[in-house]
């Protein structure tokens, strides 16, 4: 069995958030499990409304390319069934509540993340 990919997200950057979800995707579709936690105001990226991240490139704009879009990767991701957090001082950080966060991201504090990590590698990006 492969190892568990952890990845967390520290700030508010558009492109972090998109290639985060690209690597879990890829990691979820190998059939590895997969925990992201987003901190600081990457919790942006957790909302209906992500086009608050830095750098933001609409959807459109990525499909007119051929890439995936971000809305398209994070629900894959979460239907992949990957565990996602949002980390309730970024919620606050960001102004934002629990009921801001799109369905099946819970709040939970960095202990807990790093808690399940254990002496897996945690890839910050």
């Amino acid at each position: 069995m492969s190892r568990p990919m952890f990845l967390t997200l520290a700030d508010d950057s558009w492109q972090r958030a998109h290639y985060a979800l690209v690597i879990a995707a890829g990691g979820l579709s190998l059939g590895r499990d997969v925990t992201i936690f987003a901190g600081g105001r990457s919790v942006l990226a957790l909302t209906a409304d992500w086009s608050g991240l830095a750098g933001f490139i609409p959807d459109d704009t990525l499909a007119d390319r051929g890439i995936a879009g971000f809305g398209e990767l994070r629900e894959a991701v979460m239907e992949l069934g990957a565990t996602v957090m949002a980390c309730e001082t970024g919620l606050k950080l960001a102004s934002l509540s629990p009921h801001d966060l799109v369905d099946g991201v819970s709040v939970r504090g960095i202990v807990t993340f790093l808690e399940l990590a254990g002496d897996n590698p945690v890839l910050a990006l």
